[in-house]
């Protein structure tokens, strides 16, 4: 897919465009996947122009929050505005929305946790097509992963058995880390009071979706 149209596609989830590389990466992206998943299923979506929307729409508005989020929290505690945490994202699948969220913020150290081995084949090739540096592979349960930072931004979207996967991470995330679940609305209060002790903000409703939202939460201590 050419890189106008994906543009125009991923108007309604950005708040300004991609850069050109952003965007080549993301073509290079699409053709791999639709190349990839007429043997292994990475998707049950096949049509391209609904891979931008829901897939990398969805993802890179999740990182346009994040990254709100993250910088009024540097504001707020006087880090430095360089220091980012690392994020891990469980269950990635066909890497969504961890992959996008590198290309939106180059900067991260990004782990991708998923336990089907051909899937993982899949998104180290990705990794290594687009060059991604700081971008590494998981290959295992998120329940057998041990993180190098005790404080990460932990990513969570469309995974089965949620509220088994949930106090994974939670431990996953760390004392001062935080969490951004990409969710139906219907899920909200039960994941309020499945983590009663986390932060949770507001749920931001996902452009061109009826039911899902992005919800932000945070297990740093005032």
């Amino acid at each position: 897919m050419d890189q106008i149209t994906i543009a125009k596609l991923l108007e309604p989830f950005l708040a300004q465009s991609l850069a050109p590389a952003q965007l080549n990466n993301i073509s290079t992206y699409i053709n791999m996947l639709l190349r990839w998943n007429a043997r292994i299923n990475l998707t049950a979506i096949r049509n391209p122009e609904e891979i931008v929307t829901r897939h990398f729409g969805e993802s890179l508005f999740c990182a346009q929050q994040i990254g709100a989020e993250k910088l009024c929290a540097q504001n707020l505690d006087a880090r430095s505005p360089h220091e980012r945490q690392p994020v891990v994202d469980i269950g990635s699948g066909a890497g969504f929305p961890g992959l996008p969220i590198k290309i939106f913020s180059p900067e991260i150290f990004l782990t991708l946790i998923e336990s089907n081995q051909k899937k993982v084949a899949f998104l180290r090739e990705v990794i290594r097509e687009l060059d991604l540096k700081d971008a590494t592979v998981f290959p295992g349960r998120a329940e057998d992963f041990a993180p190098t930072s005790p404080n990460n931004v932990v990513t969570l979207r469309a995974v089965e058995r949620f509220s088994d996967i949930l106090p994974t991470a939670l431990r996953l995330a760390g004392p001062n880390g935080s969490l951004a679940l990409l969710i139906g609305e219907d899920q909200v209060q039960s994941t309020r009071d499945l983590a009663p002790d986390i932060k949770w903000q507001v749920p931001v409703p996902i452009p061109l979706s009826q039911h899902r939202v992005i919800l932000l939460g945070n297990a740093m201590f005032p």
